[in-house]
């Protein structure tokens, strides 16, 4: 596993600067809690970080490799949940952890075992042939979270995975993302929950998308 790195990242949506001169180092078995007011540029970073926007300057580095796009991003390894959960509403849970499997490649049945076994981890393994829209909002978010574990990456972008969530299933996710930490993954975890926060080993402070990173 890498270091992900930021240096100088600076993200504008006209004239508004939504990220202003961030650097963060991010080493692997870390998990790094991004916190700040809403509008403060939580998911722009996340979102830059898996070079799914356009940055004004700056740069994302993962080990000896510059960020360049999604596409490149993706194929290094960097993963996004993103707010909202992202999840097809037309497919089951199983089918929205399955497809982005077998569109990387993996093969049909390690496909469907990585499927399972992260519908087990979340809870939700009961509601894999269910649609999406059939599920509530938390199952939603934890079927999104499956399929973010399922797919294995080097680095976990995850945008406020809990904020859907009950007590217990918000440490279960939490226990998720530091057993991925362990494992070896940098995992970086924007949240206005100040208990989950308390969690990471690290936290970065946004307002008006500049960073203070304390612990």
């Amino acid at each position: 596993m890498s270091e992900l790195r930021a240096h100088g990242l600076t993200v504008r949506y006209g004239d508004l600067v939504a990220l202003r001169d961030v650097d963060l180092t991010v080493a692997p078995g870390s998990l790094l809690a991004v916190t700040g007011p809403s509008g403060a540029g939580k998911s722009t970073l996340l979102w830059a970080l898996a070079g799914a926007v356009a940055v004004a300057s700056g740069r994302v580095v993962l080990g000896d490799h510059e960020v360049t796009g999604r596409e490149h991003a993706a194929a290094l390894g960097i993963g996004l949940m993103p707010q909202g959960n992202g999840l097809a509403y037309s497919l089951t849970a199983a089918e929205n952890i399955l497809a982005p499997l077998l569109a990387a490649g993996v093969a049909p049945t390690d496909a469907r075992d990585r499927c399972l076994a992260a519908l087990g981890l979340v809870g939700v393994e009961e509601s894999g042939n269910h649609l999406v829209d059939e599920l509530s909002g938390g199952q939603q978010q934890r079927v999104a979270l499956a399929r973010a574990l399922a797919a294995r990456p080097a680095v976990l972008l995850a945008d406020e995975p809990t904020s859907d969530l009950d007590a217990a299933n918000r440490d279960r996710a939490l226990a998720l993302l530091r057993a991925e930490a362990a494992r070896g993954a940098v995992i970086v975890m924007a949240t206005h929950d100040p208990e989950a926060a308390a969690q990471a080993d690290a936290e970065l402070s946004l307002d008006e998308g500049e960073a203070t990173l304390s612990r």
